[in-house]
């Protein structure tokens, strides 16, 4: 069995990596870090001059028409190069969640759309620090109006479109629904809020009154909100995988040409060491990841174990591998002038993206349980 990627697969990767080494060098990361902007403009309108937004969305609505497997090389690619556009929240979850479960009507309104970039998307499901819950959703969807404030959401100032979790009466899990909001019309209000990375902008949107639409039926929020994860989760695994096989490399680079007490530090086998371990985990969590995509793109009845499995190995590379480039950079690494802190930036943010590591450890132990007690 083949576990590995095609050879148009593995072109498609080397296109978006030379892409992104020519447009989003890391002066590009550090100026939307530390400007107003949104996100890089221009690295967004050459994405979509390459198709990459449309990927996986079919000829029918203007995409391209391929699948999952494409999106995880593109994803690994962006990773490696921490870059600061609306990606993962316009296509693996807005675009994911209408093509899935969108009206004809819907789709027909927005995936061409989110195919050539001229709109972005976002996912709205946060109301502060605790997971979103049937008790804590307040956001309120009645007589097609929303109301309430969902707050972090990512790339929520970008955005033009949204999928909200929101509260649409019943009991229980029942009372959740996903809503498609059209954020360009009025009684949507946007802040913007700090965080960790402010190359992904993050932002509070409040809804008063605003017109809105279900999304895949009336008290599925909960069920299709899993379904979606599951698949993002792959695809935020390679963007984790290639931001620490980036992190490793620096790391690596810099022992290569730092010197003390008259050797490179690279020689020292406590900086090996380092290395070597980075090198472990990221790979762990490749192999992780690649099982995850063959499950993703296959439909397999594996995918929520996976895709769990994925996302736990992959935040725990990105993490280290974030880490220990700082550490073998030493003093240097903890200053504003390094790049290293971006890929530990990112690395937080991206462990925090569709639930943070202890809930997907606790995915992975529950369906391996449901699983063997099967």
């Amino acid at each position: 069995m083949n576990f590995d990627f095609s050879d148009d697969q593995k072109m498609l990767k080397e296109q978006v990596r030379k892409f992104l080494a020519d447009k989003c060098p890391m002066k590009v990361v550090r100026r939307v870090l530390d400007g107003d902007e949104t996100h890089a403009a221009e690295v967004w309108a050459g994405m979509a001059e390459l198709g990459l937004m449309g990927t996986a969305i079919p000829e029918a609505y203007g995409g391209t028409g391929l699948g999952p497997l494409e999106l995880c090389v593109i994803a690994e690619e962006l990773g490696r190069a921490c870059a600061p556009v609306p990606f993962s929240s316009s296509v693996y979850l807005v675009t994911e969640a209408i093509k899935r479960w969108g009206s004809e009507a819907q789709k027909k309104a927005w995936l061409p759309r989110l195919a050539d970039g001229s709109a972005i998307g976002t996912l709205a499901t946060s109301e502060g620090p605790q997971a979103p819950t049937p008790k804590s959703v307040r956001v309120s969807f009645a007589d097609g109006k929303l109301n309430g404030i969902k707050v972090p959401v990512a790339d929520g100032e970008a955005a033009t479109v949204a999928v909200v979790l929101v509260n649409s009466g019943g009991t229980g899990a029942r009372s959740l629904s996903l809503a498609l909001v059209d954020l360009t019309n009025g009684g949507v209000a946007r802040t913007r809020v700090a965080t960790v990375d402010p190359a992904r902008k993050h932002a509070q949107i409040t809804f008063s009154d605003a017109k809105a639409e279900l999304l895949g039926g009336k008290g599925k929020g909960v069920q299709l909100l899993n379904e979606l994860y599951d698949g993002a989760a792959v695809l935020f695994a390679f963007e984790q995988i290639g931001g620490a096989e980036a992190a490793m490399w620096m790391g690596r680079d810099y022992a290569l040409q730092r010197q003390a007490f008259g050797r490179v530090i690279g020689s020292y086998q406590a900086i090996k060491h380092k290395l070597a371990d980075v090198y472990v985990k990221t790979e762990l969590a490749r192999s992780n990841a690649y099982y995850g995509a063959m499950m993703y793109a296959e439909g397999g009845a594996d995918l929520p174990i996976a895709a769990a499995a994925a996302r736990v190995a992959a935040t725990d590379a990105y993490d280290f591998a974030a880490q220990e480039n700082i550490q073998t950079h030493g003093g240097i690494g903890f200053t504003w002038e390094a790049d290293t802190q971006f890929h530990y930036r990112r690395s937080r943010l991206l462990a925090l993206a569709i639930g943070g590591p202890t809930a997907w450890k606790e995915k992975l132990v529950t369906r391996l349980e449901r699983k063997n007690a099967a």
